[in-house]
């Protein structure tokens, strides 16, 4: 029933700010909105109106974030942005995968793992995340690439699937 009233909660939310500008205050004001149904988030956290959010009760966000437009979280599983974080246009951070059972991904059991975003990182735009998709602080990942595993070792990440291009 919670998690219900939340996806009800975040629509409202996106619903009735979807007309407000993509300024600082008004995506602070997005965000603080946002975060009364999170798992956790700091100060300053910045959404734009074309974000869609779901699943707003496994999501967790530092301080200093800016999820920038036509971003999507899917939160099925724990989503752990920490402090400082940037999320570039169009990305798409989904912790849930499908499996096949009868020869269709439609009816398999769902499988679900944790996403983490490190410190100071940097997710380009078009980027997508998978469920287990792990970026270590300070980290890029460049637009377009798709990230499906952890990774422990700040640097430029990139490609499909993403691998590490240059250690910074």
């Amino acid at each position: 029933m919670k998690h219900k009233l939340l996806l009800l909660y975040a629509w409202l939310v996106r619903t009735f700010f979807i007309f407000f500008p993509d300024i600082p205050l008004i995506m602070r004001l997005r965000g603080w909105l946002y975060s009364f149904g999170m798992q956790g988030a700091d100060k300053n956290l910045q959404i734009s109106a074309n974000s869609i959010l779901v699943g707003l009760e496994n999501l967790k966000c530092g301080k200093n974030v800016y999820i920038a437009s036509n971003v999507v979280i899917n939160a099925s599983c724990m989503i752990n942005i920490e402090d400082g974080v940037m999320i570039g246009i169009a990305s798409t951070l989904v912790s849930g995968d499908h499996t096949m059972e009868d020869g269709s991904y439609r009816y398999g059991k769902p499988k679900r793992n944790p996403i983490f975003i490190g410190r100071g990182s940097w997710v380009a735009g078009n980027a997508l995340i998978t469920a287990g998709g792990s970026l270590p602080p300070s980290s890029l990942l460049a637009g377009g690439a798709v990230l499906s595993k952890k990774f422990d070792e700040p640097g430029i990440y990139g490609g499909v699937p993403a691998k590490l291009i240059r250690k910074n």
